[in-house]
């Protein structure tokens, strides 16, 4: 299925990953510490503007080998998989997207030079039910006024500039909401605790909160009341990214309980050489390929241009799925020394990867998803 220069990518991202990240990634969880030492390295590679075109100082990819180096990273390191994967798909890409000449030239030269950006949705009382934002939004001459929260955002304490969401109309009925590029600096603009996170700790997560938070209208992303369309657009890019997450941080596991039962001599042999074993390995690495597949298919519709949201929704739920029972498995094929000690990446693995059936829509909205496209095709017939 790949080419030669998608696998010589997966061969110079690999490296990468393995000679800067590995070796301090459960230092990272340990610590809870921000891989702020790998920002230059990875900027420098052009990670952190996967998306961005050259005119705009990025140096752009196509999907698969997006999709390929979010898989890369995640394998050793689910922080900085998720912090790469939400700066590209969620931060730069509805600037690129939806916004405006002016846009483009002021957030994505400094995006593709490493300054991240974050993407604001959910918030206290609108999780799932993501039309229930309560954040709003009042113009005032060449101003709009934001007051409201966002939370469990990612790289909000890092970010210099947040796609954020609000509603335009105090009407109840009137769910419509507007996105806006709010800058980190502005007044009223407030970054809350560093949450402190079952997994991937190595991550910056916390509140947003604005105050009064006066954004000149050239901020305004798009129409007055197109926010919820560009999010749900947005997102349907985003749950490739979590999908290829979900599958690095699956393959991580694997490559771990499948070394350790070569290893691991119980009994005057190998726990390899057990039937027992050998049916969970087996079943972890056909999961895992299957998943890699659908990665892979959803990336290359992306990259032709057709339709591929509800493909996208397959493929985060059954990426998600499958990567959290492959960090299971390796749990159990570990044992105690894989729940004690830290010694190895699963019980880090394992915390990390319940992340992927959560963020950027849980399963169950995955499951609404692809069934609302199975029906409407049906009308179709």
């Amino acid at each position: 299925m790949l080419e030669k220069r998608h696998l010589e990518f997966r061969e110079k991202i690999r490296a990468f990953a393995l000679e800067k990240i590995e070796p301090v990634a459960a230092t990272l969880d340990a610590e809870q510490r921000f891989l702020d030492e790998h920002i230059k390295p990875m900027t420098d590679m052009g990670l952190l503007s996967m998306l961005i075109p050259e005119q705009y100082g990025g140096k752009p990819t196509d999907t698969l080998s997006y999709t390929i180096a979010v898989e890369e990273l995640s394998r050793v390191c689910g922080s900085t998989g998720i912090t790469v994967a939400a700066h590209n798909s969620l931060g730069t890409f509805p600037v690129l997207k939806f916004g405006t000449e002016d846009q483009r030239k002021r957030y994505l030269p400094r995006a593709a030079q490493g300054g991240l950006m974050a993407f604001g949705l959910t918030e206290p009382d609108a999780g799932s039910d993501a039309g229930g934002t309560r954040t709003m939004a009042r113009r005032d001459g060449s101003n709009w006024i934001l007051n409201g929260s966002k939370c469990w955002i990612t790289s909000a304490t890092k970010a210099f500039a947040t796609i954020a969401s609000a509603r335009t109309s105090e009407d109840p009925a009137d769910k419509r909401i507007t996105c806006f590029i709010l800058e980190k600096e502005w007044p009223g603009y407030a970054v809350g605790k560093k949450e402190n996170k079952l997994g991937l700790r190595g991550s910056d997560t916390a509140f947003l909160h604005f105050d009064d938070l006066k954004v000149p209208v050239e901020n305004q992303l798009g129409e007055v009341g197109q926010g919820f369309k560009q999010m749900l657009i947005t997102l349907d890019g985003g749950r490739i990214s979590i999908g290829a997450m979900a599958l690095g941080l699956g393959q991580g596991a694997f490559d771990c309980a499948l070394k350790y039962a070569a290893d691991r001599v119980q009994f005057g042999k190998p726990i390899a050489d057990n039937q027992a074993i050998q049916h969970r390995l087996a079943d972890m690495a056909t999961e895992l390929e299957a998943a890699r597949l659908m990665c892979y298919e959803a990336s290359m519709l992306k990259d032709s241009g057709k339709p591929f949201g509800h493909f996208s929704a397959m493929t985060k739920l059954y990426a998600s799925e499958v990567a959290t029972r492959a960090a299971v498995s390796a749990m159990t094929v570990l044992g105690s020394i894989g729940y004690y000690t830290g010694k190895y990446p699963v019980e880090r693995i394992w915390r990390d990867v319940k992340l992927c059936e959560i963020g950027e829509g849980t399963s169950e909205i995955q499951r609404l998803v692809i069934a609302r496209e199975l029906l409407k095709s049906l009308k179709k017939v």
